[in-house]
């Protein structure tokens, strides 16, 4: 299937929704290409009856008549103005006019000892999960890592019957306090801080304290904490750990956009060093769901030409943006966690890679071609950040297919007669 569209979104997160909506608001033919079933993103899967942001967006999307294109996963660029993508095993053709970028973030995982057993997951990975329907009813649930995303999925488990045996950040608490004390100065995020609090009451909270190794046989059974020099073992049924995010740049990488620590190089107008491709969201950097809104809206107004509704959003990105500065700052990783992998511990998970076999080299290119970390089914994406944080690699070495991609729809053309589906809202 083929099909043409002035502003095209890649991601249906909030700054994806916000963006194709703006955009379509301001008359512009617009659709979003998600890779999930459903538009959302992680933060508001799930969340439609319960948020009222969440849904005050959804409902604007719809009248906007925005073209949702789901479950399709962009792999390739094969001409300027084109991206290819795949869809139930065929080949999905997409012209844009302007493309925006809202492709988010994913959870940075570091090695350690036992991380691979099975029910050692992600923290937001749980959540979505729980949020999938998995029962975690009575299930003791240690959650560590770094980040606020810590205290959220924490209380959303216990919300649905976990008993929280302890919530662990790496972070120390003089640095935590600062960021803390400005959430007095925003409404919203102290409202939210107070109702997690509440939420959590009785639940251990311990700063400077993060997982050494986790236990078990066919499955976790236990964990081993470290807090300055003491250590001790936590019983639990699910270990949900991730150490902050890691903005999505690997399709701007493809398309040519500058990428510079990390994130996806961006000017006031979110419009990147690519002529007529924007990027919004957690791509540009870890900012939260307030700040993907702006951005957002600031994209799809630039693409449609609308720029003084766009710039009457700049003071408030600008806040925003000093919030989420401060916000990497308090979780900044510490330098012991690169002691967590021991010489036999799996770093590449896709083909078995340990850091012994990794330690020789002086380079992520080195690796790739002696050991073959990165070139698994993940193409990188959990390696390549743990080693950057390990060695100090740039991972970045991306080619398509950026995902996982039938070799007849890499060599093929667009069948015209599958149908990519269009969600219902």
């Amino acid at each position: 299937m083929s099909s043409a569209f002035q502003v095209v979104v890649v991601g249906g997160g909030p700054a994806g929704i916000a963006a194709a909506t703006c955009a379509a608001e301001c008359g512009q033919q617009a659709a979003i290409l998600d890779d999930n079933i459903q538009v959302g993103g992680q933060i508001w899967r799930g969340s439609r009856s319960i948020s009222a942001t969440a849904r005050s967006w959804y409902e604007r999307l719809q009248r906007a008549n925005v073209k949702i294109l789901s479950a399709t996963r962009v792999f390739d660029q094969p001409s300027p103005g084109v991206l290819r993508a795949e869809h139930n095993s065929n080949t999905v053709e997409i012209n844009f006019q302007k493309l925006i970028l809202a492709t988010g973030a994913r959870e940075r995982f570091l090695p350690f000892p036992g991380w691979t057993l099975p029910n050692v997951i992600g923290a937001g990975g749980l959540q979505a999960l729980v949020k999938s329907g998995l029962t975690v009813e009575g299930k003791r649930i240690v959650v560590a890592g770094s980040g606020p995303l810590l205290i959220a999925v924490a209380a959303y488990l216990r919300k649905h019957g976990a008993s929280i045996a302890a919530i662990c950040e790496q972070a120390p608490l003089p640095r935590i306090v600062p960021f803390a004390q400005k959430l007095l100065t925003d409404t919203n995020k102290l409202r939210q801080a107070i109702q997690y609090s509440t939420q959590l009451i009785g639940v251990p909270f311990r700063t400077s304290c993060w997982p050494v190794s986790a236990q078990g046989k066919d499955k976790v059974e236990s964990v081993t904490l470290r807090r300055g020099s003491s250590t001790w073992t936590v019983e639990c049924d699910y270990l949900a750990c991730g150490f902050h995010l890691v903005p999505n740049t690997e399709l701007a990488e493809l398309l040519r956009c500058r990428v510079d620590s990390g994130h996806v190089v961006v000017d006031e107008f979110q419009a990147t060093t690519m002529p007529d491709i924007y990027s919004a969201g957690e791509s540009t950097g870890i900012g939260g769901v307030e700040l993907s809104l702006i951005e957002g809206q600031i994209a799809g107004y630039a693409c449609a030409e609308a720029t003084v509704r766009a710039r009457a959003l700049f003071p408030k990105r600008e806040k925003l943006r000093r919030f989420a500065q401060s916000l990497e700052s308090a979780y900044e990783l510490r330098s012991e966690l690169r002691q967590l992998p021991h010489e036999d511990t799996i770093v590449c998970r896709c083909e078995d890679v340990r850091l012994q076999q990794l330690s020789p080299h002086t380079s992520w290119r080195a690796a790739k071609l002696h050991t073959r970390c990165g070139m698994g089914p993940c193409q990188g994406r959990i390696c390549g950040a743990a080693t950057e944080f390990l060695f100090g690699w740039n991972p970045r070495s991306t080619r398509p297919p950026l995902f996982p991609a039938l070799v007849s729809n890499l060599i093929g053309s667009p069948k015209t007669e599958s149908n990519a589906p269009q969600e219902k809202l």
